[in-house]
């Protein structure tokens, strides 16, 4: 159990310091509210148009797609990292073809995204 006395004290000064910065806020923030303090504020310039604007569906579809495409870098490299050390090892045929067959079914995804026309962006159109 000692050995997670440290992680304990890290989330506790986490959630102090938390709780301490909301705190804060509370009692420094604005008093008197009024409509222009409480107007949103984007970076100096009045805002322009409804901030309830519906996007489209392919906005998420490929933020998705993004994340899922970025997770595959990411398992990509400690497998690279650590290929050299499993081939010396006498496994580096058996690492390359999981990989091949991770990178496969991860190009087969990505292929029938495209056929199915997910990646097409057309600028202005909010459907």
């Amino acid at each position: 159990m000692a050995e997670y006395f440290p992680l304990l004290i890290l989330f506790g000064i986490g959630a102090g310091l938390s709780g301490g910065f909301v705190l804060l806020s509370h009692f420094v923030g604005p008093k008197k509210p009024t409509p222009e303090k409480m107007t949103p504020y984007e970076c100096g310039v009045d805002p322009i148009g409804v901030p309830r604007e519906r996007f489209s569906i392919k906005f998420y579809l490929i933020a998705m797609l993004f994340i899922l495409f970025d997770i595959e870098v990411v398992f990509l490299y400690p497998w690279a990292r650590l290929f050299n050390e499993f081939k010396a090892a006498g496994m580096g045929g058996l690492l390359f073809a999981e990989m091949a067959v991770f990178l496969g079914v991860l190009g087969l995804g990505l292929v029938y995204v495209w056929k199915r026309g997910a990646l097409e962006w057309e600028e202005g159109v909010n459907s």
